[in-house]
């Protein structure tokens, strides 16, 4: 009996040196492949054993047929229950890794929005509490400037109402307590609605707002979401878009989906730059910013109306995506085809 075991330990020795070599070829590939690995080195080292054994004359041939049939039996199961459990766990680990890399994703938007915010609430802020204290303490008495000073608070605290709003969307659409009362939506009168409200803004910076002639579809969706949607897409336009450029907005249908896009005339964007666009408080490089002295009260934010966006976007199912043009750059939503 002892010889017995003393075979049986040197073979399956041997098979799970082979097997520990394996493993570490195989390093770089998936648990599922591994737990196969170990498996089928399990099942070799068994038969290996019960082969030298019977080689050494201590089972008859029809004594190592009995046992290898219910070892090749008993190593089917194994290996199915085996094989399934390893893709379970397989999946699930593939799933914590994402899941931890996409909370490691979240915590860095996090502080890079609390910096953002922290930042954009600051400078209005101090700039609010001094003209405040000039008026209250007499500083500035003549008409016009305290008109100005007068206006310029109002507009200050109507950037930082936007900004609070834009916070409190994001956060509803990142905790999803985002409730979508899809309903028949024509592209046609929500995007007629859209150039209504930013026509001011448009004028003020001699852009041209062109909407195609024809070609706008209907589509099943929360109107008050997509139309700030759309109306994000349109402000960004023109907040980057150079005085006396255009803004051109189309729509369509394609067998799957319905499609809507806004493209303008901003120069570009640098490629590198186009992956991050609906990031949480990206803002780009200098040449995406307005540039200095152009006021543009309505179109200043946080870097939050593009992850609006695509928040808003991926809530109904679809999906934004943005690439560059001739002259400039086009963006682009496009929603499951799910017309009432």
């Amino acid at each position: 009996m002892l010889l017995i075991g003393l075979y049986a330990l040197v073979s399956g020795a041997v098979i799970a040196t082979g097997g520990a070599v394996a493993l570490r070829l195989l390093r770089g590939r998936s648990i599922l492949v591994h737990i196969g690995v170990l498996l089928a080195a399990t099942v070799i080292a068994v038969v290996s054993g019960v082969v030298t054994v019977a080689q050494a004359m201590f089972l008859s041939a029809h004594d190592l047929q009995v046992v290898l049939i219910t070892v090749a039996a008993s190593a089917l199961v194994s290996l199915a229950v085996g094989l399934g459990f390893g893709r379970r766990l397989a999946a699930s680990a593939v799933w914590a890794a994402q899941a931890e890399a996409q909370e490691r994703k979240a915590e860095a938007g996090r502080r890079e929005l609390v910096a953002w915010v922290s930042h954009d609430l600051r400078t209005p802020l101090a700039g609010l509490r001094a003209m405040a204290e000039a008026l209250e303490d007499g500083v500035v008495r003549d008409r016009d400037t305290v008109t100005e000073y007068h206006r310029r608070i109002r507009v200050e605290t109507d950037r930082m109402a936007r900004l609070v709003d834009d916070l409190f969307e994001l956060s509803r659409i990142n905790a999803g307590a985002l409730r979508l009362v899809p309903t028949t939506v024509p592209l046609a009168d929500l995007v007629s609605d859209a150039l209504t409200t930013i026509a001011p803004l448009a004028a003020s910076r001699r852009i041209r707002l062109i909407a195609a002639d024809s070609g706008w579809p209907t589509v099943s969706a929360s109107e008050p979401e997509l139309s700030r949607a759309v109306t994000n897409l349109l402000v960004n336009a023109i907040r980057y878009t150079p005085p006396d450029g255009t803004v051109h907005i189309s729509a369509g249908q394609d067998r799957a989906e319905v499609w809507l896009s806004v493209s303008d005339t901003c120069g570009g964007i640098p490629e590198d730059d186009l992956p991050r666009l609906f990031d949480v408080a990206f803002r780009g490089e200098r040449a995406r910013t307005p540039a200095h002295g152009v006021e543009v009260p309505q179109a200043a934010g946080g870097g939050l109306g593009l992850a609006i966006v695509r928040g808003l976007v991926e809530a109904h199912g679809g999906r934004v995506e943005a690439h560059n043009i001739d002259r400039g750059c086009r963006f682009v939503m496009r929603l499951p085809a799910g017309i009432a």
